[in-house]
């Protein structure tokens, strides 16, 4: 005899079925902001560089003060970047752990189906 009847494995599938369908939606809002994100990310990531070689060209033409700010700037907008790049893996991280946990969530839900 199981531990559950007719009426309880309905309620526990249409559950499962449920979470089914809510961590799929997560986990594609997820991956669509995080593919905007990425691409975002990888239109812009050359800009350090070319801002860095820019500063490099005419530092020399400007006077010490003021080469020394922007090569201060130069440092900041670099940190910019690794926030930038931090936030990238974090959301793809955030996906990778959404999909987990509805797939565990799922084979939580067929246990008690199949029990």
């Amino acid at each position: 005899m199981g531990l559950f009847g007719k009426n309880e494995k309905k309620i526990i599938s249409a559950l499962c079925k449920k979470s089914e369908a809510i961590g799929n939606d997560i986990a594609n809002e997820i991956e669509e902001l995080l593919e905007d994100l990425k691409s975002d990310y990888d239109e812009n990531q050359q800009v350090v560089h070319e801002f860095t070689d820019f500063v490099n060209e005419i530092k020399s033409k400007l006077p010490p003060e003021d080469a020394s700010k922007l090569v201060e700037f130069t440092s900041k907008i670099s940190k910019v970047k690794r926030c930038a790049r931090k936030g990238v893996e974090a959301m793809r991280e955030l996906s990778r752990d959404q999909r987990k946990a509805t797939r565990e969530t799922i084979r939580e839900y067929q246990e008690y189906l199949y029990v």
